[in-house]
């Protein structure tokens, strides 16, 4: 399934668009809560109670849509939310600074693939219960909830590999900056506003290099979690006869 762009918005306005931003607006208050309160809990575990006492620990999207990134991911596929505070200084004396922030960061994008995953099975149990009960594929509700479940399964892959990019403010560049020589680190954040600038540029006039990247990177994701489930369901419904 393509990154959608806002040329598909100028094709007229159908139940089936408006059913897909529908949906795709359901994955993206889902999936970046997830993402940001993952992170929060991480940091919390660690003895940053930062997140906690600003109330982002938290599944509730008001607490961290972004505006803007909320309009590109309904238009381009990729979006992002407003980033949860960490504090390393308040990491516990178990954790290095450094090993707080590469597991805090992590945390996020984690928290995708294991939504990607639990969405991908969903999609199957749906599918199966499906044809046991003769449900036409046709039906709406049903179709609703396999495209529900795709797109949880698909924007969580490309949320996670987008967020594992090396690039400032992503999460990608926390953990790709903590392990490098704290000489090499420092250096490099003096330029990561101007890292972050060019790579905003991209985001907004290069979707389709970035769409490229992101999903090409996303592949292994992709072929490590659908595939073999496909597989495990074609082999239960030879064996169901169905």
């Amino acid at each position: 399934m393509p990154i959608i762009m806002l040329s598909s918005l100028l094709r007229g306005t159908t139940w089936e668009t408006i059913q897909y931003y529908l949906l795709m607006f359901l994955v993206l208050c889902i999936s970046l809560s997830v993402h940001e309160a993952s992170h929060g809990w991480a940091a919390y575990k660690l003895g940053d109670d930062t997140a906690y006492l600003q109330g982002r620990l938290t599944l509730n999207p008001r607490a961290h849509l972004d505006p803007i990134g909320t309009i590109s991911f309904l238009l381009a596929g990729i979006g992002w939310a407003r980033p949860v505070p960490i504090n390393p200084a308040r990491f516990d004396a178990r954790h290095s600074m450094k090993k707080g922030i590469v597991i805090s960061s992590l945390a996020g994008p984690v928290s995708n693939i294991v939504l990607s995953v639990v969405s991908a099975l969903a999609f199957f149990i749906t599918v199966t219960v499906a044809l046991l009960i003769k449900i036409p594929s046709g039906n709406v509700v049903y179709g609703i909830f396999t495209n529900f479940f795709y797109l949880m399964y698909f924007y969580n892959i490309i949320l996670a590999v987008f967020n594992l990019l090396p690039v400032p403010p992503l999460d990608g560049f926390k953990i790709f900056g903590a392990l490098l020589p704290d000489r090499i680190y420092y250096r490099l954040m003096s330029y990561e506003r101007y890292i972050g600038l060019v790579f905003l540029l991209l985001v907004i006039f290069g979707r389709g290099i970035l769409s490229n990247i992101i999903q090409t990177v996303s592949v292994p994701f992709r072929l490590a979690i659908w595939d073999p489930l496909e597989m495990l369901f074609q082999a239960v419904w030879r064996a169901l006869g169905i």
